[in-house]
């Protein structure tokens, strides 16, 4: 569990296109196996520290010839921001994704001194 330790708490969010390989026959469309994709996000403002990151699949693209595998997380969470990573495995087709995000953290304050 994160413990929050200020009064100024800050929440982002977004809605970010990772991949739209239908356009160009890239490889989450085109190729089998284990595939990945990341998008680097940049929060509005910096947090004090890194935050809770939540993402999760708002749209999706596929192939009805083949079972859906996908996998989706936020790595890499600074106090300046993440990485989305998708991942695909087999032979599932995806010509697209987008990703919602939400994060939630404690957030800088001018009151705060390190003496």
């Amino acid at each position: 569990m994160k413990t929050i330790k200020s009064s100024l708490i800050g929440i982002d969010q977004g809605d970010v296109i990772v991949f739209a390989d239908y356009r160009d026959n890239g490889p989450m469309w085109s190729e089998t196996g284990n595939r990945e994709a990341r998008q680097a996000v940049e929060f509005s403002d910096s947090y004090a520290e890194a935050p809770s990151v939540m993402v999760s699949v708002s749209m999706l693209d596929v192939s009805s010839e083949a079972n859906v595998r996908t996998e989706v997380m936020a790595t890499n969470v600074t106090t300046k921001g993440f990485d989305i990573v998708f991942r695909t495995w087999g032979d599932t087709r995806i010509a697209r994704a987008r990703v919602a995000w939400q994060s939630i953290g404690e957030l800088a304050s001018d009151d705060a001194w390190d003496i």
